[in-house]
């Protein structure tokens, strides 16, 4: 357990001096990396030399102007062993006990990676067998900020795994660990998962990654945005006004409410329940709502906070024609300061441009939540007689930088940056239904790993998961945003020195994006985490009449399992539109295409679709991932 002792005894009027502490992330029952320099993080009065020991090995270091210290201890093998660390400066002593040296893998991602053991298949057996002192779990709760975070949201512990604590972990991480456990004996695992549903791959970028895919604009706003988020409001809004004056003919609601047809909302709820308005068929919709408040000339000077509650999805909010907050989140509240400057005496405007991009829209909760207060006043009530219009304008609004779902690394800041300079084994990242039909997302994973290995070191080996199928099945070939999703992951892990492609492309569920076959997910990360090569897609050729598509990572021969042939190869022409299915052989380690000599084929691909079925295998039963190749690569 972890002990903090104070060396002098203190009058009960002087504050106690604090011992040294250790980083957030650190702590009782914790896995240290093995082979590599261990390196423990914490924090001790400014200028302190803190002494350190590891069992009986020592280090020592200076705390600087912050505070932060850096311990670091020569590497050790796996044990099983429990170690213990002490740390002490003048001040007093830190002792923590039970640590154990093996190796510590990040599961990063949205919903698929977040999906917790009981959502997972076959759940009461493996709950009664999950109990092992070799694994610990960190679980990080959910928060976002828009710059680095030296603390998480609230404190994390190491825990082992048993029933209860592995019941809400993630199921591919947990699965990854057990297999792990079982092919290495002696080893512990340590597991950190830091997920959030819906997120996008942006939001998990580390400063330098966002500089690079973003340019030193989006840090200044982002840092502003930490500062006065009302400034970093009216420094963005100019982007939103240019988008919807583009596709409204130049008209400026926010400046004249009355350019709009407004009617009274039929209820305070979600505008999918008003029934008759067209939103209750389409809710996926940009939606004006308008209230006003009436306010004293001392009230009007004082300035002060307007709640709206929680908008589902996006808001723009004015008061009075001035736009005060910007935000994303189906769940998260929204308070905007407001200036003296922004009210008047008498009646006052407030003004909402609402957008909904899924599911339901609007008023997420009651009017109660609704309200302005007057600084050093009592809330005004908002009410329940707001007025709406639909708006003219369709799809999604520009995204803020701090957007709490795909915001600028603000996952990374608030999820991973606290995590401090711990060595890990790996990063297992599966992520990236929220990006189907976004632009880069290879080079977003190539930044990605490199903030990854920046702070967790270049022995980080990276695993991705490739989507499941999920979606509707075709027959015959189509254009997919989910294929070519997954080809960007491919073609990001083949463009990295240590990474892996671990595909799911046959263990999904088309009416169901959350599969809950976690179970061969993890076994198959397990095997991606000890370096055991995954089939990839290496070339494709043209002989005569034959097309020939050679792999990597393939052990024995391939086979298709129900029946004669590989399903799901399709061969393509200059102009996409043009693919047509393939009847491909197996011979060997590689897929054969007989083809018309006369035809001028550009492009192979298998399982290209959302829904794609499956049958190719290795004698691992590990089956060829979803790819595209052009010919002669």
């Amino acid at each position: 357990m972890k002990r903090t002792l104070t060396f002098a005894a203190l009058l009960a009027s002087t504050p106690a001096l604090a011992a040294p502490d250790l980083g957030p992330a650190y702590g009782e029952g914790m896995v240290l990396q093995r082979g590599e320099p261990i390196v423990i993080a914490g924090t001790a009065a400014p200028g302190e030399t803190v002494r350190g020991m590891l069992d009986d090995v020592s280090s020592s270091a200076q705390a600087g102007e912050d505070g932060a210290f850096t311990l670091t201890f020569p590497a050790r093998e796996a044990s099983e062993e429990s170690a213990t660390l002490t740390l002490s400066d003048s001040t007093g002593e830190t002792v923590v006990d039970d640590l154990l040296i093996g190796d510590v893998y990040l599961c990063m991602g949205q919903s698929n990676m977040e999906l917790p053991v009981t959502r997972a298949l076959d759940t009461a057996n493996q709950l009664r067998r999950a109990a092992d002192d070799g694994i610990r779990l960190l679980k990080i709760p959910q928060a976002t900020a828009s710059v680095p975070q030296t603390a998480f949201s609230e404190a994390v512990t190491w825990r082992p795994a048993t029933a209860e604590s592995v019941a809400d972990f993630s199921a591919a991480c947990f699965y990854m660990a057990r297999q792990l456990r079982a092919d290495r004996e002696g080893v512990p695992v340590g597991l950190v998962h830091s997920n959030w549903g819906g997120s996008a791959a942006n939001a998990w970028l580390s400063p330098e990654s966002v500089r690079a895919l973003n340019g030193d604009e989006a840090l200044a706003l982002l840092s502003l945005y930490q500062e006065d988020p009302l400034a970093a409001t009216q420094a963005f809004v100019p982007r939103w006004y240019d988008w919807w004056e583009s596709a409204d003919e130049g008209r400026q609601p926010w400046t004249d409410s009355a350019l709009l047809d407004w009617q009274p909302i039929p209820q305070f709820s979600f505008w999918n329940e008003w029934e008759g308005t067209g939103l209750d068929t389409n809710p996926q919709a940009n939606v004006w709502l308008r209230q006003t408040f009436t306010l004293t000339a001392e009230q009007a000077a004082s300035g002060g906070q307007l709640a709206i509650g929680a908008i589902d999805d996006l808001d723009l909010t004015w008061i009075n024609g001035n736009p005060v907050g910007y935000t994303f989140g189906w769940g998260v509240e929204r308070t905007y300061r407001v200036p003296p400057g922004y009210l008047r005496e008498g009646e006052n405007e407030v003004l909402i441009a609402a957008n909904n991009a899924w599911d339901t829209g609007g008023f997420f909760a009651g009017p109660e939540r609704l309200h302005f207060t007057p600084a050093g006043g009592e809330p005004i009530p908002l009410g329940a007689d707001w007025e709406y219009s639909i708006g003219t304008v369709e799809g999604v609004p520009p995204r803020a930088p701090w957007d709490s779902n795909a915001g600028l690394g603000v996952m990374h800041n608030a999820m991973i940056a606290p995590l401090g300079p711990m060595r890990v084994a790996g990063a297992v990242w599966y992520q990236g239904e929220s990006d189907v039909g976004q632009p880069g997302y290879d080079a977003k994973l190539r930044e990605l790993f490199t903030g990854w290995r920046r702070q967790f070191r270049e022995q980080a080996r990276m695993l991705v998961v490739q989507l499941a199928n999920f979606g509707e099945r075709r027959s015959e070939p189509v254009e997919s945003g989910w294929a070519q999703l997954r080809q960007q992951q491919l073609q990001a892990v083949q463009a990295d020195r240590d990474a892996a492609l671990v595909t799911a492309i046959d263990i999904g569920e088309p009416t169901d994006i959350h599969p809950a076959n976690k179970n061969v997910l993890g076994r198959r990360l397990a095997m991606a985490a000890q370096g055991e090569a995954m089939p990839m897609p290496l070339s494709a050729s043209r002989a005569g009449n034959q097309l020939v598509v050679r792999f990597t990572g393939v052990e024995g021969d391939l086979r298709a399992f129900g029946g004669a042939s590989p399903l799901g190869v399709e061969v393509c022409f200059d102009n996409s539109d043009s693919c047509r299915w393939a009847d491909a052989a197996i011979d060997g380690q590689t897929l054969v295409v007989d083809v018309d000599p006369a035809e001028s084929i550009t492009h192979i691909r298998h399982a290209w679709s959302d829904a794609p079925v499956v049958n190719t295998y290795d004698a691992r039963e590990l089956p060829l991932p979803g790819f595209e190749l052009r010919l002669g690569n």
